[in-house]
């Protein structure tokens, strides 16, 4: 039994493109081809790729994946437990930095000094301080909370403005990468991720990889700031959160 790209693309929740990119690399070669020259996947090929999906979520860069997928003294098994160590370190690290987690600043704007009506002129029919009482009640004790407070208090209008367009331009920079097919593990999609953690840097609190990867969890993990990417563009939040997981490992790897 044998599957085209476009099937497998389906299975996976993956886009044609990127199963071109895996072959084009020599990660994931299909096992036939037809005589037209279209690609072919047997079930030893979705087993590869579903190995490749399991390392790309947990941040592997694909040349890791490479590497780990042709260890000959690797055996499923062997996978299996590396990738269950990996989780099980990440689960850890996440729960200790959760308290640190000040995400919802940036959303909800905290500190914001506006009149109703500018607030309605800049944020449209958002209400920025809608979680203010949720945002404080949980992270008021932390550094992060504290600088976004006292870098905000100080903004006007006009600030405020500029602050939602280069969010927005950022925003739109990652959809269109995520339209075109372009993987998020890639080099454009991890600059687009870096420059959004140090948009948040300037405007909000200090953000080191570490905590950016906390927010790009917690972009799929809440429901309102899926709803928020999802409403740019479908599978955005994923995609978001993908590239910001790539874009740390490239940056944190020892």
């Amino acid at each position: 039994m044998s599957y085209s790209v476009g099937q497998v693309a389906g299975f996976a929740g993956v886009t044609v493109r990127t199963l071109h990119h895996y072959d084009e690399i020599g990660l994931l070669v299909p096992s036939e081809r037809t005589h037209a020259g279209h690609r072919r996947y047997g079930d030893a090929d979705l087993d590869r790729l579903q190995q490749i999906l399991f390392y790309r979520e947990l941040g592997f860069p694909l040349d890791e994946v490479a590497v780990l997928l042709d260890d000959p003294d690797a055996d499923p098994r062997t996978h299996l437990r590396r990738q269950h160590a990996v989780l099980t370190a990440r689960i850890e690290k996440l729960q200790k930095m959760a308290a640190a987690v000040e995400h919802a600043m940036e959303a909800r704007k905290m500190g914001i000094n506006l009149t109703p009506e500018e607030k309605f002129e800049v944020f449209g029919d958002h209400d920025p301080d809608q979680y203010a009482d949720e945002v404080r009640e949980r992270w008021a004790d932390t550094e992060a909370y504290r600088q976004s407070q006292q870098r905000t208090a100080s903004y006007t209008k006009d600030d405020w403005k500029r602050i939602n367009d280069e969010m927005g331009a950022i925003h739109l920079r990652m959809a269109d990468l995520l339209t075109e097919g372009v993987p998020a593990g890639s080099e454009a999609a991890m600059d687009v991720a870096e420059e959004h953690r140090l948009f948040i840097t300037r405007a909000y609190y200090d953000c080191a990889h570490e905590l950016h990867q906390c927010l790009g969890e917690m972009y799929v993990a809440d429901e309102r700031f899926t709803a928020t990417y999802e409403a740019i563009r479908p599978g955005l939040a994923v995609y978001m959160r993908d590239a910001i997981v790539a874009n740390t490992a490239r940056h944190t790897a020892s």
